[in-house]
């Protein structure tokens, strides 16, 4: 089967490469997807550098880590799907290997793709979608009527954090460049901040929650805004964390999202309800997997980049 693939790390160009591989075993409890899309995401890049990877590849490398498509075959011990069924997926990150015309996925993992979705815009929501989610409900444990502030919010989990804090209830503030403040309007933002012409430690009020996406001195800014008691999550590195949470009476927590299928499943509710909604800007081909992972490494689209994969 084709997939992409790197045999070693290093720039993109240089290393990201269409490869024959064989196909994945299935096991007991393997749903064998035959892919139809899958997700780009700023991961996905860091692998291909080699960040926060072991030393050296022992063999070839597969990459992905999320997918949609349609079953394809089930292990023995799959009871949750069947041939034919139309899915997606966060793959476990241990493994990847979304990039691909075939992926073996746990039963565990894998949820019935939303009808109203094409394949690509549903590859595009398990690991933005899980990983707000997990911020939001399981992190900092927001509800109805607090207030968030969300850093990123025109990116992929920034995005998507919008919307599920809406569905809970909250009142939101988002930060986001100039072009796009309408785009972030019309996802649900009660607040929305040009950061590019605004500070926005001086223009939002007291918050509940924080979901830091970006770090650094935006993250460091973003703890006076917490009120007594409140949380900053964080999708990446916190500094000093516990002298923050000291400084500031407050608590502060960065974290791994992990896949989960049955809260996939729930995703895929908000979906049918109307609450959540995925964006996506670029859909390239497999074989176009450089260009699409270089699209991502530069950062600033304002929705998901995908990639088709013929069936």
């Amino acid at each position: 089967m084709k997939a992409v693939t790197i045999r070693t790390y290093g720039p993109i160009a240089d290393v990201v490469t269409l490869s024959d591989v064989p196909a994945p075993t299935v096991g007991p409890h393997d749903v064998l997807i035959e892919a139809r899309a899958a997700g780009v995401n700023p991961i996905d890049h860091l692998i291909v550098k080699g960040f926060m990877q072991p030393e050296g590849l022992a063999h070839t490398r597969v990459l992905g880590n999320e997918v949609a498509g349609v079953v394809a075959a089930t292990g023995d011990a799959v009871t949750g799907f069947a041939v034919g069924d139309e899915v997606f997926a966060r793959v476990d990150p241990q493994v990847g290997a979304a990039f691909a015309e075939l992926v073996a996925v746990d039963e565990s993992l894998v949820a019935a793709k939303p009808a109203t979705l094409s394949f690509a815009e549903a590859a595009s929501l398990p690991l933005v979608a899980l990983t707000a989610w997990q911020a939001l409900t399981e992190q900092s444990r927001l509800v109805a009527g607090q207030r968030v502030l969300i850093h990123g919010g025109a990116g992929g989990v920034g995005a998507a954090a919008i919307q599920i804090a809406k569905h809970l209830g909250a009142e939101v503030v988002t930060t986001v460049s100039t072009d796009s403040t309408e785009s972030a309007r019309a996802l649900g933002a009660d607040q929305v901040v040009d950061y590019r012409n605004e500070k926005f430690d001086e223009v939002v009020a007291p918050v509940d929650v924080v979901l830091d996406t970006v770090g650094g001195e935006t993250q460091d800014r973003s703890f006076p805004l917490l009120k007594p008691g409140g949380t900053l999550v964080s999708i990446v590195f916190i500094p000093d964390a516990e002298a923050k949470k000291a400084t500031w009476g407050v608590q502060a927590n960065a974290f791994l999202m992990r896949p989960d299928g049955a809260q996939l499943t729930r995703i895929a509710e908000l979906v049918a309800s109307g609450e959540l909604r995925p964006v996506v800007q670029t859909v390239l081909p497999l074989d176009r997997a450089a260009d699409a992972l270089t699209q991502v490494e530069r950062g600033r689209a304002r929705g998901r980049t995908v990639l088709s994969i013929p069936s």
